[in-house]
């Protein structure tokens, strides 16, 4: 069956020569000279590309084109040929976009292109679904780390055990209490999420334990709070660490009798949820600081899993940045070069999971249609890396700071070996010997060399 291309622009010129390039490579064609018009033709037609022109008369690209990408994949016709322009057009949820005058071999090489792109994503959203049902609360790593956290899961989730999750800020926590959730006899009910620092006390116990009419000066009638909406499902509280001391003593004593009261109530109620609860701080510390009820955190500890940090695990990086490289280039066939994945494994990741996933969504952005993500589409926060080399710039790095920068640090890694460095980037040790006199490399100090790997042989150690 022939595929449908949408065409939104208002030059009837330019749209029909579109029309006559989507022709010549076997596609059916529709044209819309404003956004009125597309819109009459999607009631009728499921096209399986739009090409949409930035300025229309009714309406702009930025308008429209969040609601379209979440169904189609948009290519954005657009006169503004700058880096700023192009990562907004893709933020907003462009596949790809081009800068008028087109030029037509290009066009037929985007349309081409994006349509393999989509069939594929397709293909890997349907096998995607499979896996998924077949392992509940799947998650992402097979490091030593991940598979001890996957069975602790699999352990506590067929119970009903109030479950304490400890760990970094940006670790996966609520990844880890979706899990338990997902893989328990409760999975078919909801998982509410509360984040307990995210609200004033009042409101925070109102939001989770609801209130009756009149309780308080706005409350016009009775609401049900989260611990009814979780019934028969789970309920995450997510940095218990922070709430006060007063609603540390009433859920205290939900989770010890099971009931509780809406505020301004009398009536007592079944709290029928399972609680989860996670935290990034030491909460023994805090407990016997005075900080948190000891009886609470007893309570709550009876079963706990503590999530490792992105740098106990580093194995799982690749896997990970892969992960969020499909996520982030809809569809696009992207990649992580050697030296760029090195860069990933050398860094310490002091946010986690979440800054990974930031690092890989910016430089998805920045690749823009090239398919090789590199060290040059990398940005990281202040921090060091293993080896002790600061991998942020004060400014703006030009590609050759970039690249000298990275090539030192791997001849550090490998004590100036040359041709273990070479390999380590990808590149031929003629070439890693004309970049290291490129950079004025070619005399590192011992002092400025890590040691030779362990085990070897007296050639390797010659430098």
């Amino acid at each position: 069956m022939k595929k449908t291309v949408l065409v939104v622009d208002d030059d009837p010129v330019f749209s029909g020569l579109v029309s006559r390039c989507c022709a010549n490579l076997g596609l059916n064609t529709h044209a819309a000279a404003s956004w009125a018009q597309a819109r009459a033709l999607l009631e009728r037609v499921e096209p399986d590309l739009v090409i949409l022109d930035y300025k229309l008369p009714d309406t702009e690209c930025g308008e429209v084109l969040p609601e379209l990408s979440s169904q189609y994949p948009v290519i954005v016709l657009t006169g503004f040929g700058s880096i700023r322009h192009a990562v907004s057009v893709i933020r907003g949820g462009a596949t790809d976009y081009l800068t008028k005058p087109v030029d037509l071999d290009e066009l037929e090489l985007t349309i081409c292109r994006t349509l393999d792109n989509a069939s594929l994503a397709n293909t890997c959203d349907f096998y995607r679904r499979q896996l998924h049902s077949l392992r509940p609360g799947s998650l992402i790593g097979d490091s030593a780390a991940m598979l001890k956290l996957s069975e602790m899961i699999d352990m506590v989730a067929p119970t009903d055990a109030t479950v304490l999750i400890q760990g970094e800020s940006g670790t996966g926590k609520e990844m880890v209490a979706r899990a338990i959730h997902e893989r328990s006899r409760r999975a078919e009910r909801e998982l509410v999420t509360v984040d307990s620092c995210g609200l004033q006390e009042s409101l925070f116990e109102s939001e989770l334990f609801g209130h009756e009419r009149g309780a308080f000066t706005g409350a016009e009638r009775q609401k049900k709070g989260l611990i009814e909406e979780a019934t028969g499902g789970t309920l995450f509280l997510d940095e218990i660490g922070d709430v006060s001391p007063a609603i540390q003593a009433k859920l205290l004593r939900v989770i010890e009798t099971g009931t509780f009261r809406r505020l301004g109530g009398n009536k007592t109620l079944n709290a029928e949820a399972r609680f989860i609860v996670a935290t990034n701080r030491d909460l023994q510390r805090l407990s016997r600081e005075g900080g948190f009820r000891i009886d609470l955190f007893f309570r709550l500890s009876s079963f706990t899993i503590t999530v490792p940090p992105l740098r106990e695990r580093r194995a799982d990086i690749p896997l990970l940045a892969r992960h969020f490289i499909i996520d982030f280039s809809r569809g696009a066939s992207k990649h992580l070069s050697n030296a760029a994945e090195d860069l990933l494994m050398g860094y310490d990741w002091p946010g986690n999971v979440r800054e990974l996933r930031n690092v890989i969504e910016r430089a998805v952005i920045l690749t823009g249609r090239t398919a090789e993500i590199g060290p040059e589409h990398l940005a990281f926060a202040p921090s060091r890396t293993r080896s002790g080399i600061a991998l942020v710039f004060d400014h703006e790095p030009t590609l050759e700071e970039i690249e000298a920068r990275y090539l030192r640090k791997m001849l550090r890694r490998y004590g100036g070996l040359r041709y273990k460095a070479a390999s380590a980037l990808g590149i031929s040790e003629r070439h890693a010997y004309r970049l290291i006199e490129k950079y004025g490399l070619r005399d590192l100090p011992e002092s400025d060399a890590e040691a030779p790997e362990q085990g070897a042989s007296t050639h390797e150690r010659e430098t």
